[in-house]
C-alpha cells in the first residue's frame, strides 16, 4: 500500500507540509488535495497557526498533476466530478502560505505554487505549464493566476509553447519572490514563515485579503477596501499592543485578539 500523499510537522506557530510522492516526482493526485484540505481547513481556523510552508524534495516540488489518474477519463466523468474543483478549497484558505520550491514545479505543481502567497526557490528550480504538450491546457487555475502575476504576454508564451522557465527568469518575471541556494530553500522559507507567524494574525489575514482584492477590483475600490480593513484592525488588542510597544520601544507580544 502507498503511504500518505503528504507528511507534516508543526513547529510552534508554523506548519511545514512536505509533498510525499517522490517516486512520482510528487505528481498531484486526488489524495494530495484531499489530505491537504483535511489538514488545512480546520487548521486555518486555529488562531495559534500563523503560517504554512509547503515543499517537495530535491528533485521536484511537484512535476504536475497525476496523468495516470486522468488518462482514461471521459469528458462526462471529468465534468461530473468537477475534476480539480477541490483545489479551490485550498486556494481559499486564509492563513499565509509559502511555497518552498526545489527542482521541477510544472503543470499542477506550478499551479499549486501560484495558490500560495509567494514562493522561495532554489537556483536550480524549473517552472512551467506544459499541459499543451499533452493535448490539454492548465486546469488548476494556471490560465487565471499566472497572467495576474507575470503579465499576459509571458503567460501566453509559457502556456502556448509549454516551455520551461529557469529560476533566474522566474525571479525577474515576479513568479518567485526570492532565490537562494538549493540546500537553503526550506530553511529560508521557515524563517520567513516564523517572521510572519510572529505578527498579529488578524493583521496578516487582512493584509492578504487586501492584496488579493487588487486582482478583482478597480484601484479606487481596492483602496477603499484597504482603508476599511485598516480601520477594522483598530478594534483588536493586537493593534493596541503593537502601537504601545512601538512607543515604549519594546518588542510587542501579539495574541491574535
Amino acid at each position: 500500500m502507498s503511504g500518505p500523499a503528504i507528511v507534516w510537522e508543526r513547529r510552534d506557530r508554523v506548519l511545514l507540509i512536505t509533498l510525499n510522492r517522490p517516486r512520482q516526482l510528487n505528481a498531484l493526485n486526488r489524495d494530495t488535495v484531499r489530505e491537504l484540505n483535511a489538514l488545512l481547513v480546520p487548521a486555518d481556523k486555529d488562531p495559534a497557526l500563523g503560517c504554512v510552508v509547503i515543499t517537495g524534495n530535491d528533485k521536484a516540488f511537484a512535476a504536475g498533476a497525476d496523468i495516470k489518474e486522468m488518462q482514461d477519463k471521459s469528458y462526462q466523468a471529468m465534468a461530473r466530478d468537477d475534476h480539480f474543483a477541490e483545489w479551490e478549497t485550498f486556494a481559499r484558505l486564509r492563513t499565509p502560505r509559502i511555497a518552498a520550491v526545489n527542482g521541477y514545479a510544472l503543470g499542477g505543481g506550478c499551479e499549486l505554487m501560484l495558490m500560495c502567497d509567494f514562493a522561495i526557490a532554489g537556483r536550480s528550480a524549473k517552472f512551467g505549464l506544459p499541459e499543451i504538450k499533452l493535448g490539454v491546457m492548465p486546469g488548476m487555475g494556471g490560465t487565471q493566476r499566472l497572467p495576474r502575476l507575470v503579465g499576459r504576454a509571458l503567460a501566453m508564451d509559457l502556456i502556448l509553447t509549454g516551455r520551461m522557465m529557469d529560476a533566474a527568469e522566474a525571479l525577474a518575471a515576479g513568479l518567485v519572490a526570492r532565490l537562494v541556494d538549493d540546500d537553503a530553500v526550506v530553511e529560508t522559507a521557515l524563517k520567513a514563515a516564523e517572521t510572519i507567524a510572529g505578527y498579529s494574525k488578524p493583521a496578516t489575514l487582512l493584509a492578504r485579503d487586501a492584496v488579493n482584492r487588487a486582482d478583482e477590483v478597480s484601484l479606487s475600490e481596492g483602496a477603499l477596501f484597504e482603508r476599511r480593513v485598516f480601520h477594522s484592525l483598530f478594534a483588536t488588542e493586537d493593534q493596541r499592543e503593537g502601537m504601545a510597544a512601538f512607543v515604549e520601544k519594546r518588542k510587542p507580544t501579539f495574541t491574535g485578539s
